[in-house]
């Protein structure tokens, strides 16, 4: 199992669709690190020799930002947005979408689950056995 930017690949993919298990990469990012690493796409992770994942490591290293750093990054900066009251600041803190998207229906991911009004049914206990009824 290769180890890349603290992640564990899963040996059975090709190390293209491996790769976007890292945080910060994606498919398009995933080929030009292979292309540019000189390894072959549909090679497996399991078939990767000592050399490839080093060369695989080196180039994510140097050229891209990925898993804590990138983590850290975008927490900062949705960090800053809420210190400067923007309004892309605000939505984060209020828990709505950022984006300019709807919100009279839809948005349950953002919003959480649908906080009904009104009465809510509680139901009926059941009798104990040996009860008398009446």
């Amino acid at each position: 199992m290769a180890r890349i930017a603290g992640i564990d690949l899963p040996d059975k993919k090709k190390i293209l669709y491996a790769l976007p298990h890292i945080y910060g990469i994606g498919l398009k990012t995933a080929h030009q690190i292979v292309t540019s690493a000189q390894v072959d796409p549909n090679k497996k992770v399991s078939d990767l020799n000592d050399d490839e994942i080093t060369r695989i490591r080196k180039e994510i290293e140097t050229g891209y930002k990925v898993e804590g750093v990138l983590r850290a990054e975008t927490a900062s900066n949705i960090k800053r947005y809420i210190e400067i009251g923007s309004y892309r600041g605000t939505r984060h803190r209020a828990g709505l979408p950022v984006r300019g998207q709807r919100t009279r229906t839809n948005a349950r991911t953002r919003k959480g689950p649908r906080k009904t009004s009104g009465v809510i049914k509680v139901k009926a206990e059941k009798p104990t056995p040996g009860a008398k009824s009446g």
